[in-house]
């Protein structure tokens, strides 16, 4: 007896446009920080990642062992492969290695004028590897930063932008708050998550007009690898989704902080690992 099959109904799939956020940074081979950290990130808060790779590292959960720039008019050509062909609301840039770099992609932003733009300044590694030459430093405060909604200095990057020690206290982070301002970006979020004897890990979000402190649960773990890529991230990606910059960080400090409570479930590498980006499994976090 001869068996007929069904014929195939063809039924066009529901489409859906998630907000597309770029990430302009590094890349680390260990996959807890750098490109990887923001991919995931943003993709776990519920938009769509694309990339510019800006360098690539020999890194893991113990350290930097290398730094390989890309070149330049790569660095260009990626630029302009995304910003042309998809709807980007919101970028991240984290390490950007060197001045010619961030000479670069000031120019493409300024060309293309993304709707929202936070920066990381990537200066010094969790492990405490410096990864962008001292020299930049200044190129990253005129070039850059002014454009920028937010950035998003930890205490040791938050000392190399202003010239000031790095904070050991609430109080030397409040002191370093008007030199923050005077770099011209829209606001600061100066994250306390260096000052290891407090029971909390706090930060202080900076905008014209007021300081607000943000408090949260310091959580007993070394899986910190990529805490600043993500948080950054994360702040992109709800912008990107529409929400203020307020709520675009109170969301992005409580997905951090989760990511950090739930990083001993994973046991990835023999150094600091890295945070639990899909704690919540494959739903979005909001």
């Amino acid at each position: 007896m001869t068996q007929h099959s069904q014929p195939y109904s063809h039924q066009t799939p529901s489409t859906t446009t998630p907000p597309v956020v770029l990430t302009i940074a590094g890349s680390d081979s260990g996959g807890g920080a750098g490109i990887q950290a923001d991919i995931k990130a943003m993709s776990a808060t519920g938009s769509f990642a694309c990339s510019v790779i800006t360098a690539i590292t020999s890194q893991n959960t113990q350290g930097v062992s290398a730094i390989f720039p890309i070149p330049l008019d790569h660095v260009e050509s990626q630029l302009d492969a995304v910003f042309t062909d998809l709807n980007i609301v919101a970028v991240k840039i984290g390490m950007l290695a060197d001045a010619n770099i961030i000479n670069v992609v000031a120019n493409k932003i300024k060309q293309y004028q993304p709707k929202h733009l936070v920066i990381d300044p990537v200066m010094v590694a969790t492990s405490g590897d410096l990864l962008l030459e001292h020299a930049a430093i200044s190129t990253l405060k005129e070039a850059l930063i002014p454009l920028a909604d937010i950035i998003t200095p930890n205490l040791p990057e938050g000392a190399a932008l202003t010239g000031k020690p790095v904070p050991n206290s609430e109080a030397e982070m409040n002191a370093m708050i008007d030199d923050l301002r005077a770099l011209g970006a829209k606001a600061i979020l100066l994250k306390g998550g260096h000052l290891e004897n407090d029971d909390s890990s706090n930060d202080l979000l900076i905008t014209p007009d007021a300081v607000e402190l943000i408090r949260a649960t310091r959580f007993p773990t070394q899986n910190t690898h990529g805490t600043g890529c993500t948080l950054s991230s994360a702040i992109a990606s709800y912008l990107g989704q529409g929400n203020n910059l307020h709520k675009s960080v109170h969301l992005a400090k409580q997905y951090i902080s989760q990511a950090i409570a739930h990083a001993d479930e994973l046991d990835i590498g023999q150094g600091r690992g890295p945070v639990h980006h899909f704690f919540a499994g494959h739903a979005n976090v909001r």
